[in-house]
């Protein structure tokens, strides 16, 4: 199989299995800063991924960025799928907030889970990233994330043993913004 370096680490083009994806705003701006913003581009993001046949174990959108955990089948056809979806999401915010040609997407990132350390460390991480950027003091505050589906089919203590688990300790230094 071919090797990319997407992301800075080596993966597999091609290759089906579970992956970290991360859209990050052009220079880290807060494009989609208000609720309904973020109602909008977490159906959108995830009502694509879900049309694709891809299912999604945890999410987090954020005003500048957003995470979501999904399993492909093949990672060729999840960075098309996300290039045209990033490119439909530009027009239509660019025309919602009258900032027309404005670049709304630096890029996308990939980062295939390894093993269940990692599923779960990232999930962990995930839900924390509010919390981490400074948005709420608490993961179950910020309503854009699958904290509460999981809160509502696992339970706050489940959740609690995962964290002790698996911290998400520095998980996202260097890369995540």
């Amino acid at each position: 199989l071919p090797i990319c370096y997407c992301a800075y680490t080596p993966c597999f083009r091609g290759e089906a299995g579970e992956y970290l994806l991360t859209g990050t705003c052009y220079e880290h701006k807060r494009l989609f800063d208000s609720p309904e913003w973020l109602t909008w581009l977490s159906e959108e993001v995830l009502g694509d991924l879900a049309a694709a046949g891809y299912d999604c174990d945890a999410w987090a959108f954020l005003p500048n960025h957003y995470h979501v955990l999904a399993h492909v089948p093949d990672l060729d056809h999840v960075s098309e799928r996300l290039r045209k979806l990033h490119s439909r999401l530009a027009t239509e915010v660019n025309s919602g907030q009258s900032q027309r040609g404005r670049r709304v997407w630096y890029r996308y990132s990939d980062r295939q889970i390894r093993n269940e350390q990692h599923h779960f460390a990232s999930v962990n991480y995930l839900h924390y990233n509010p919390v981490k950027h400074g948005y709420v003091p608490k993961m179950e505050q910020w309503p854009w994330s699958s904290v509460h589906e999981y809160l509502e089919t696992k339970s706050r203590d489940w959740l609690k043993q995962l964290w002790d688990r698996y911290p998400p300790l520095d998980y996202g230094k260097g890369w995540d913004w």
